[in-house]
């Protein structure tokens, strides 16, 4: 089939009334969920994965892949109007959205961000589109030994974006490590780690571990802290197309957020979150006066919201092309896909066009879809934002419970859920990340198959690992990046030893 054949595929299948249903729900979910403070869209996605169990896999990968990029547009609305980040890569829309709307700019900060997101959005789709194929044609000549290097390389990537100590996220990732091996021993067919639990001896569940660690912990959280407190901001919000001047303004930082989004979503780790980041820093370092920023400046908005948007789609093509997932979101797409019996990975284009064809034709439905949702009713988020959390919080925890229950009936896993509940909230409460272990735990089976496969095929020998041009490539960068961050931690420490010595 031609490229303009699996475009017109792609638009056949989201044209059907039950995956177009799907699409809207996934983006109406999704702008809520950025809207509300609390959960976020890892969170919700790990909710709804219980709910897609009776659908199909095309019309589940829509659905959750729109919560993700839905709550990337809702959470500029509480960033801009109350100062409350409602997601997490909307941080930054903070420093300058509310001061904009302050100003009594609230509507040109909310349009400037839901363009930029729009624009982002798609350009990011047409580069899914571009380099998806590609890599996963390229991906064909992989290895084992190739797959393994990428993943360990991957990990270390992960722990050393990590926003808080790169120990304690190593630290994160070989706890996944350990978790993913429970099971049964994809060579001997013996159980491990299972205790002697037979609901054990399939795994623990990606649901009830995500549940916990995002869901239940973030509850445990925000009861320590009052919500309410924010204070909605009351001017009127009007002038919701940008003037010629906002755009003038805006537009290379849309474009600059555009790029750097796409870029930094393939790389594991990324995400949506560094993006917003790294994109702020750009363009505050190339504003002609960088002073503005922090006071009000519509760059600091578009740039940011284009960014972490465009992060969505580059974080789709490890995933789709490799079967490798950037991020802990894209992990609970690649363990949906995996229930569902679809492999994602270089073959995964080649056998399930109508799902990645239609992926790609459902966000750009989508983006349009979330215009229409994040512009005319930012009255009625307005009101949602409203709700107190003490009506929230015990909704979360029911879906939660009923979710975890549902995935395989069993009790079992709403003890999983509620023992990591109290893990996350321990975790933070001690500056441990949940992320670097989700993802390590998705990862592991994978990784131990991939190191056994290749130690079968050179006979035990694990040269095999640094004779092969990829796997040396990657596992040389990952190794300098653990040099990077282990040799300034042990000066670090030897200098406060010697410290000690002369006192």
């Amino acid at each position: 089939m031609g490229f303009f054949d699996n475009i017109i595929l792609g638009f056949q299948v989201i044209l059907d009334p039950n995956n177009l249903l799907f699409c809207f729900i996934g983006v109406l979910i999704g702008t809520l969920v950025g809207v509300l403070p609390g959960i976020g869209p890892l969170g919700a996605i790990a909710l709804l994965l219980p709910a897609t169990l009776k659908s199909t896999p095309t019309s589940s990968i829509i659905m959750l892949t729109g919560v993700f990029y839905g709550a990337m547009y809702g959470g500029s609305t509480t960033s801009i109007l109350v100062n409350i980040p409602g997601e997490a890569a909307s941080v930054v829309t903070c420093m300058d959205g509310y001061q904009m709307a302050r100003q009594g700019r609230a509507g040109p900060a909310l349009a400037i961000a839901a363009w930029g997101s729009f624009i982002a959005g798609t350009l990011s789709v047409v580069g899914l589109m571009l380099v998806g194929i590609p890599l996963a044609n390229a991906a064909l000549s992989f290895g084992p030994p190739e797959y393994f290097a990428l993943m360990c390389s991957g990990l270390i990537i992960v722990a050393y974006l990590a926003q808080g100590s790169i120990v304690k996220a190593m630290m994160m990732a070989l706890l996944g490590l350990l978790l993913g091996s429970v099971g049964l021993d994809i060579v001997t067919g013996l159980p491990k780690f299972t205790f002697g639990i037979d609901e054990l001896t399939d795994g623990i569940g990606v649901g009830p571990i995500a549940m916990g660690l995002f869901g239940i912990a973030e509850i445990f959280t925000n009861l320590e802290q009052s919500l309410e407190g924010g204070k909605i901001f009351q001017a009127k919000i009007d002038h919701l197309w940008p003037s010629l001047r906002d755009w003038a303004q805006a537009k290379w930082a849309i474009a600059r957020g555009t790029i750097i989004g796409f870029f930094l979503g393939i790389l594991p780790g990324g995400g949506a979150l560094l993006s917003s980041f790294v994109s702020y820093a750009v363009e505050k370092k190339v504003a002609k006066n960088p002073e503005r920023f922090g006071k009000g400046a519509i760059e600091g908005v578009a740039g940011p919201e284009s960014a972490n948007n465009a992060a969505t789609g580059g974080s789709l093509i490890p995933l789709l092309s490799l079967g490798i997932p950037a991020t802990p979101t894209m992990a609970l797409l690649f363990s949906m896909l995996v229930i569902h019996g679809v492999q994602p990975g270089p073959l995964f284009i080649k056998d399930h066009p109508d799902i990645f064809w239609g992926l790609i034709a459902s966000m750009y439905l989508g983006n349009a879809l979330l215009i229409i949702l994040n512009l005319p009713l930012v009255g009625m988020w307005v009101q949602v934002l409203k709700i107190p959390y003490r009506i929230l919080f015990p909704l979360i925890l029911l879906f939660c419970l009923i979710g975890s229950y549902s995935i395989n009936n069993s009790t079992v896993d709403i003890y999983v859920m509620i023992l990591f509940g109290v893990v996350g909230y321990l975790m933070r409460k001690f500056g441990y990340e949940g992320a670097p272990l989700i993802l390590a735990f998705v990862l592991g089976p994978i990784l131990e198959q991939a190191l056994r496969q290749s130690l079968l095929i050179s006979k035990g020998s694990f040269t095999i690992f640094v004779t092969r041009p990829i796997s040396a490539v990657s596992l040389a960068i990952g190794g300098l990046l653990l040099l990077s961050t282990v040799l300034p931690y042990t000066r670090k420490r030897r200098g406060e030893y010697d410290k000690l010595k002369e006192d």
